[in-house]
């Protein structure tokens, strides 16, 4: 038998079939709740049961704060129910002209950005309208079925592209195929097959509040989207942008983000290393990319934040924002960026 899911404080409500998620059947029925990973290496979909039996997994108690665990909160890309629920999101969205689809694109072009970063240009199909926001990711279906997710560094255009910013990650099934570790390396004109666009990572434009942007590695992608998104659309709230990297190569688009502090009112750069060596001669800030944030803004009372990289990251940044800076939970908006060992330590 099927359950009825209903969601406050909206009343939105849909069916979620047994074995099934709330997060997958509430995008099944056209409701899109906050998520990113989808395998409970995050806290993106992070909801609270009212009423109602369910299957929680393992992964809420390696993510949640054990008083969130008390206060019935769970991970909805998790949860399964097994009785009518009632649940309690912090956003809910019905789906518009954006809609998820399968298709297959061309690979049109590759550019090193860095020894292990390179940016992949897809070719989308042009009889087929492929909407996203600036900031949203798609997933390669590789031919053994597995899946690998990628956000999209560029904004939408008028030419049926998208570029993606992909770091090697060693053994993986994609990267190794990208950067050519042990199979054929990835060519220009190869065929591949995506679905997208996925994720709630996007910038929200109702209001005028003071930005942050926090991005760790290749978390920097989609932030370049949603950036490049605001120069188009003639955005021009305050706005920082936070990138750290181990080295100071990490940071293989430098150059762009000085220009946009160069040209943009409002806006500022903040590179941060935490391991830097003799030789790479660095003389910016150290440290972990999320504390420079509390040092120069101890009060995020009055801002919005946008973090993508690794889970470790954008979860410690949800936690010290929240608890030391005053910053509203619902003003924070991630999307953590999973990689196969992640999705195994979450149990996925």
């Amino acid at each position: 038998m099927s359950f009825k899911v209903s969601v406050l404080p909206g009343g939105q409500v849909f069916t979620a079939e047994p074995g099934q998620t709330v997060l997958d059947a509430a995008l099944a029925a056209g409701v899109v709740l906050p998520y990113s990973c989808r395998t409970g290496a995050c806290s993106t979909c992070r909801g609270r049961v009212v009423s109602g039996e369910y299957d929680a997994g393992e992964a809420p108690g390696r993510i949640l704060e054990a008083e969130d665990l008390a206060r019935g909160y769970t991970l909805l890309c998790q949860a399964r129910p097994s009785s009518d629920l009632v649940i309690e999101a912090r956003e809910v969205r019905m789906a518009g002209d954006i809609q998820v689809r399968k298709m297959p694109v061309r690979v049109l072009a590759l550019r090193p950005l860095a020894p292990d970063v390179i940016e992949i240009t897809l070719q989308l199909p042009s009889a087929e309208a492929f909407r996203y926001n600036p900031g949203q990711y798609l997933e390669f279906i590789l031919k053994d079925g597995r899946r690998r997710s990628y956000s999209m560094a560029s904004p939408p255009g008028d030419d049926h592209t998208v570029r993606l910013h992909v770091r090697h990650m060693p053994g993986g099934a994609f990267t190794s195929q990208v950067f050519g570790a042990g199979v054929p390396a990835l060519k220009v004109r190869d065929i591949l097959r995506i679905e997208g666009p996925l994720g709630s990572f996007f910038l929200r434009e109702d209001t005028a509040r003071p930005l942050v942007f926090l991005a760790s590695g290749t978390g920097f992608a989609p932030i370049k989207a949603i950036i490049e998104h605001m120069i188009a659309a003639g955005i021009r709230r305050p706005a920082a942008l936070y990138w750290g990297g181990r080295r100071p190569a990490d940071l293989y688009m430098d150059a762009l983000a000085r220009e946009w502090e160069a040209s943009l009112p409002g806006f500022r750069y903040v590179p941060v290393v935490s391991e830097a060596r003799p030789e790479d001669g660095w003389t910016g800030r150290e440290g972990f990319v999320h504390l420079a944030v509390m040092e120069d803004l101890p009060d995020l009372s009055g801002h919005q934040v946008y973090a993508c990289g690794t889970p470790a990251m954008v979860e410690a940044a949800r936690r010290d924002f929240t608890r030391s800076c005053g910053l509203p939970a619902e003003e924070f908006y991630a999307d953590a960026f999973t990689s196969e060992a992640d999705r195994i330590a979450a149990g996925a």
